[in-house]
Order: C-alpha cells, then sequence, then structure tokens
C-alpha cells in the first residue's frame, strides 16, 4: 500500500525538498505504520499531539491545569551507553573510550530491528529547528517517530521548524532522527533487551528503537549533540554540552555572559538558575567566533529536560515556581498521589502510597533484585519552556547570540580541587575543561560514585577523537582577539563528609569569576590557576548572602592539596595516554602544573599549603 498520499504528501510538498519526501517514504516502507501524520507549525498539530499522547496513555493529566507525567519502562530511565554506537567507517579516528560499531554492520542490525516496529501506529513527521529563526547559528532537524510523548516533548523542548525547512532550498543539510517505542506494555517499551541508538555520522542520523526515556529516544537531545559535535570539528566552531547566563551582580549596570560546562547531575542547570541572573540556556551551545575577535554563543534548545531531584523553593525558586503553578509542562518518573506530583528532595513530606516508575507504590517496597524503590527514580525529569521562567534573558531567540566572555567547568570532586579558579591562560583553561574529574551519577546506567575522567563534561558524545576535538578547542580560542575566560568550579569539596558549602554559595563564585573579568579583584597564583584573595571572599558573602565567611573556611576550601592533585594529574595522564594525536601543548601543560606543585611542594616541606602562606 502506498503510505504518502493525500494530505500528508500535500504537506511535504510545500517544502519543496525531495530528500525530505524520500525518507519518509523509505522510512514508513520500513517501520509499517498504520497511517502517516505530517507535523508544520499550526498550533493546531501540537494540539492534536497533545491531545493523542493523554489519550494513549502516554502522558497522565494532573490536577494542576496543563500538567502531565510521563512513566519509562523501570529499566529504561537513563541514558543507555551500551547499546549507544557510533558507527564508523574504515577511515574514522575514535577514542576507543568511544562506543563504536562498524556502519554496515550497525544499519543492518538496527534496520532489522525497526522492520515493522510501528506496526498499528501512526508514524509522526515532526521539523524543527536547533537555534533562533534565520540564524548563522541554526540547524534543521527532522524527527520521526511513534511516540506522541516524544513529539509533544520537542514542542516543549525546541523551536518550530517547519518554516526553517523551506529555507533550505532542497538541500539535504539536515539532521534526521527515526525513533520507535517498539512493542509496548502497559504503555512501555517491551523489547528493551533489544534497544538500539546508533548515531550514522556519514548519514547524518540517529536511529533509536525500544525506549522511552527521553534521553535515549528524543532525538533532538544528545543525539543531535553528536551530529553537531561532528559537524562543527570538520568545520571552524564547536559544539558544547554547556548552559549559557547571563550574570549580572548587583547595582553594577552590566551583564556578563558565561558558557558552562558539568556532567549530568553535577550543578550545571542549578548554576544558570542562580538567583539574580539570567539563563539563556541550561544544556547545549553553539558558539562560533564574530569576524575572529570573540565567541558568540546561541542556545539551541526553547526548554529545559532537567533532572528534579532536590528542586526545592529555597535552592531553586525559579524552576520550582513552573513545577507548581499552571502551565504546559511534563514530569517523568516522579510519584503522584491524588492527582499530585511529588519527588525527593521537594522541601515537603511525600506521600507513602501512590503511582511511580514502579507502578503502584508504598514506602519500603523493594524491587525483583531486593532494592528499595524511591519516591520518584534518582534521575526522573521536568520538561519545560524556558519563556516560562521569570529569570529568561532577553537574548534567548537572538538570531546573533550572546557575546561569551568567559567559560566555566566543573564536576563532582570531593577532596582535590578548590571551589573556584582561574586559568593562567586559554591553553591553560583548554587543560582545566580536558582534564574534568566527576563521579558517576544516576544519570547513566551503571554504578554511581565512580571518579571518571569528562573531558568538557562531554565525553558520552564526541564522535571524533579526542586529539581532534582538542586541538579544535585550542585552535578557536587562539584565533580570537579576546577569547573567553576560562574558570574550574568545584561545588563538591567536602571536610568530615559533609559538604563544605551550602547550595547557594555557587553564586559568591560565579561573582567572584565576573569581577575578575572586568578586573574587579586581585588574584592569588597558584599552579593551578588564579586563586580569590580571603578580603573579596568575605565581601562577597557578606553583600550578596549576609554571611560571615571564616579565614577557617576560605583557608581549608582553597588550600592546594598537592598530592591529590599530582594523583589527579596522574589519573589524567593515563586517560590520554593512549589516545591518538593530542596536541603538544596539552601535555607540556600538564608537565609544567605538574613540575610546579613539586616546586610548592619542596618550598614548603608539606603536602596541603594554605592559600595564606600564598599571599
Amino acid at each position: 500500500m502506498p503510505y504518502l498520499e493525500g494530505q500528508p504528501l500535500e504537506r511535504l510538498k510545500e517544502l519543496k525538498n525531495e530528500h525530505v519526501i524520500s525518507i519518509v517514504e523509505k522510512y514508513a516502507e520500513l517501520l509499517e505504520p498504520s497511517c502517516i501524520k505530517v507535523i508544520t507549525d499550526a498550533e493546531e498539530d501540537f494540539t492534536y499531539i497533545r491531545e493523542k499522547a493523554v489519550e494513549l496513555g502516554e502522558e497522565i493529566p494532573l490536577e494542576t491545569p496543563g500538567h502531565t507525567v510521563h512513566y519509562d519502562g523501570y529499566y529504561d530511565q537513563a541514558r543507555d551507553k551500551e547499546n549507544s554506537r557510533t558507527l564508523i567507517t574504515e577511515d574514522m579516528i575514535l577514542s576507543d573510550r568511544i562506543n563504536t560499531l562498524d556502519r554496515k554492520k550497525g544499519l543492518t542490525e538496527v534496520l532489522e530491528i525497526m522492520k515493522g516496529a510501528m506496526r498499528g501506529k501512526e508514524m509522526l513527521v515532526c521539523f524543527f529547528a536547533l537555534g533562533p529563526a534565520k540564524s548563522r547559528f541554526t540547524q534543521c532537524a527532522m524527527q520521526i517517530t511513534d511516540s506522541f510523548y516524544i513529539a509533544h516533548s520537542e514542542d516543549i523542548l525546541y523551536r518550530k521548524g517547519f518554516e526553517e525547512f523551506k529555507r533550505l532550498n532542497g538541500s539535504d543539510n539536515f539532521f534526521l532522527f527515526i525513533h520507535s517505542a517498539g512493542e509496548l506494555e502497559n504503555s512501555v517499551s517491551k523489547n528493551i533487551d533489544k534497544r538500539r541508538i546508533y548515531i550514522d555520522l556519514v548519514g547524518n542520523q540517529v536511529l533509536s528503537v525500544n525506549n522511552q526515556y527521553a534521553g535515549n529516544s528524543l532525538g533532538l537531545k544528545k543525539h543531535a549533540l553528536r551530529l553537531a559535535i561532528y559537524r562543527a570539528n570538520n568545520e571552524d566552531w564547536l559544539t558544547e554540552h554547556m548552559f549559557i547566563m547571563g550574570v549580572r551582580p548587583s547595582e553594577k549596570n552590566r551583564i556578563t555572559y558565561f558558557c558552562g560546562a558539568y556532567p549530568s547531575a553535577c550543578g550545571k542547570t542549578s548554576t544558570a538558575m542562580i538567583p539574580g541572573q539570567t539563563v539563556v540556556g541550561d544544556d547545549i551551545a553553539y558558539i562560533r567566533d564574530h569576524k575572529r575577535s570573540y565567541a558568540k554563543a546561541v542556545n539551541i534548545e526553547s526548554g529545559i529536560f532537567g533532572i528534579i531531584k532536590d528542586v526545592n523553593p529555597r535552592d531553586d525558586p525559579f524552576i520550582h515556581h513552573v513545577l507548581v503553578t499552571p502551565r504546559e509542562l511534563i514530569f517523568s518518573n516522579v510519584l503522584i498521589h491524588e492527582g499530585k506530583t511529588y519527588w525527593e528532595g521537594m522541601g515537603i513530606p511525600c506521600p507513602e502510597t501512590g503511582r511511580n516508575y514502579f507502578g503502584m507504590w508504598e514506602k519500603g517496597v523493594k524491587d525483583e533484585e531486593g532494592n528499595i524503590v524511591h519516591v520518584s527514580h534518582p534521575n526522573a525529569r521536568y520538561t519545560i519552556r524556558i519563556r516560562d521562567l521569570q529569570n529568561i534573558d532577553q537574548n534567548l531567540n537572538n538570531p546573533e547570540g550572546v557575546k561569551v566572555d568567559g567559560i566555566f567547568y566543573g564536576g563532582r570532586d570531593s577532596d582535590t580541587n578548590v571551589p573556584v579558579c582561574e586559568s593562567l591562560s586559554w591553553e591553560h583553561g583548554v587543560f582545566i575543561g580536558a582534564s574534568i574529574e566527576s563521579e558517576t551519577t544516576s544519570a547513566t546506567i551503571g554504578k554511581t560514585g565512580v571518579r571518571k575522567c569528562d573531558p568538557m563534561a562531554n565525553l558520552d558524545f564526541l564522535v571524533v577523537s579526542l586529539g581532534k576535538y582538542l586541538s579544535n578547542h585550542y585552535t578557536f580560542g587562539k584565533r580570537l582577539k579576546k577569547a573567553p575566560r576560562i574558570f574550574a568550579t568545584n561545588y563538591f569539596l567536602k571536610i568530615d563528609n559533609t559538604y563544605c558549602n551550602e547550595k547557594v554559595d555557587k553564586k559568591i563564585w560565579i561573582l567572584w569569576a565576573e569581577g575578575r573579568i572586568h578586573k574587579e579583584y586581585d588574584a592569588i597564583k597558584t599552579p593551578i590557576g588564579y586563586i580569590p584573595r580571603y578580603k573579596d571572599l568575605k565581601q562577597l558573602f557578606q553583600d550578596v548572602l549576609n554571611r560571615i565567611y571564616t579565614k577557617e573556611q576560605y583557608a581549608y576550601q582553597f588550600s592546594i592539596r598537592i598530592n591529590k592533585l599530582l594523583e589527579k594529574f596522574g589519573r589524567i595522564e593515563l586517560f590520554y595516554k593512549t589516545e591518538p594525536e593530542i596536541p603538544e601543548i596539552f601535555w607540556s601543560t600538564l608537565e609544567k602544573i605538574r613540575a610546579e606543585l613539586y616546586q610548592l611542594k619542596g618550598k614548603f616541606g608539606k603536602e596541603i599549603v594554605s592559600p595564606f602562606e600564598l599571599c
């Protein structure tokens, strides 16, 4: 039977793009849907998606108007690294740490698994724009899926792109994402043993099947990140796993834009949402040079797919306000009780019964493996529009992007790095980003608490060699007249197994960095970078948080832990030792820092040096 006829075909013809029509025909024949629905930018098309998501049980309406909840399968709750593979040809050089598969073999396998995956279901053909309309940054993206939840999520998270596709003038220069939840059982993917997420760089496409968790199935999220990284690193720009925020010191008439990269669940969104500042984006940035003068960035998204654990009115007031007031949003894998949502760390007691990602739940219940089932999954999420936030930046949709003056890098580190320091140069800053270490969290499947190196918080998504990736960073900053200043942050330093800082303290580190860019603060030069002086932090804590910051706190937090740092650099050396084509500047930077740490140890005759001794 012909799949593409009538209204679907007429809508596709509006795009004047034979590549699009050919793709839909090809995958309709493979997936065998009962019908095809082409989604334009029209509001009635997305109303249809929202209503069908509820009708089919993919989302459940809640007591608050506009709110729905979605549940993934119990074993489909996080990114599946094992079954996420980059399809490569013989001439591609990638890190051994990147999960790869021969392209021909991979395509043969996944296409066989996908055969007939949409039988009895409707195929949705959607068009989105990764970036603002009519922008040199923006990439077009086409999503084919049988999940109304996924299509609904993408409408919240991304800008509509049907009209943007018309501007391609028939070109095949767009990203393609094919997804099917596969056979369903109780509204969730049944055959997770055949879950596959294959990234085809040559075909500029991602094929995903037998999953519903958005990190595995929502093409425009981390799948598009991979395709854009490949494109950027073969051109002259950067695609980064970064937020974009505007830092605005009180009583100063200025705004300074920063990007920031943190592994999942390591404080990235909470940093972007610091009270008093503005947010452009919380997850992915495209960064280009402006006439070789400075860097500019756009948020490719228009929404947030955030971890909900510990979101509460004290620590996350802007996000919390959105989550508890009427508007269109989707919760996933939280507890519902009498039409209301509950999650761990929300600041109020949770009911002892209800429905969650496990099914019907009561306090203390265990799964088949004997594990206690939490109120909400540690990786439970919320999907909201950025425009609903009270702290939205006015440049969210600026096609020219924002000027980036600073970059933050950070991870989970309980015993080594200081809370904030500034790199000594762009090259040193790239090294800082390349040497991010972080303890694993529930955002990925596997054990938690394992310390791993995660270059630029992007290792999971790299589809080029680490050598090429780092070289692109060095080259990008070197050609700018004024490269962004780079800072390292660490919110997770502990003493006696207790965090040294409160969550709100990150505002101090961010404001200090902003002040450094504007030459308002002096600093202490150390082998690992410039660290703050006590007098400046003391004043900031008093002015901003109305708190006394003691000398004892400063001394502990900003001491240079030489042995711990040397251990870290030993791990970093081992990590990169087997990687091909790592730039020489990386190795010379590592050796320089290591030598200076040994000199510092010899000078003071001890392994921990107080910042007061370095003044």
